[in-house]
């Protein structure tokens, strides 16, 4: 019988911090930096977490 694999990607991307909880990094942070103000990478740089409608798609490649 094949093993199932969990993704990798996904490993890296994500955190699971209580049962129903999964933490991510936010997007636009990574090039074009000069045109952003300093509060808005500062926002940026924060974690955040996930709503309930992406929450079972992504568990379902976490574990």
């Amino acid at each position: 019988m094949k093993k199932n694999k969990n993704k990798s990607s996904y490993k890296k991307r994500f955190k699971i911090i209580n049962k129903n909880k999964i933490k991510r990094k936010q997007s636009f942070k990574n090039h074009k930096l000069t045109k952003k103000s300093l509060k808005r990478k500062k926002r940026l740089s924060k974690f955040v977490f996930l709503n309930k409608k992406n929450y079972k798609n992504i568990i379902k490649f976490l574990k």
